[in-house]
């Protein structure tokens, strides 16, 4: 990994992308394995009078695969445009 490499480096938006795509397939991947494998023990968790297990699986997990999608776009719309605002400043100081 080159750590003098300029912000305004493809290679640099790349490594943001991907180091945030992992944390996020993480998130994913542990949000679900958790709620599938303790299915048993978070039935005696109630929430609103339903297990906890069958109101994740009904509607819980989509509001947090729906969350990490938000979570996806909107870092990735800031990474653009700070690639953007440093390709701008690079630009017209040449």
């Amino acid at each position: 990994m080159d750590h003098g490499a300029l912000p305004s480096d493809p290679g640099n938006q790349w490594h943001r992308t991907r180091r945030m795509t992992a944390w996020l397939l993480a998130l994913w991947f542990l949000a679900t394995f958790f709620f599938i494998y303790f299915a048993r023990e978070l039935d005696r968790v109630h929430l609103f009078g339903w297990p906890i297990s069958f109101y994740m699986a009904a509607q819980g997990m989509m509001l947090i695969y729906l969350a990490i999608v938000v979570i996806y776009l909107r870092r990735m719309r800031r990474i653009e445009q700070l690639v953007r605002r440093e390709q701008g400043e690079s630009g017209n100081g040449e």
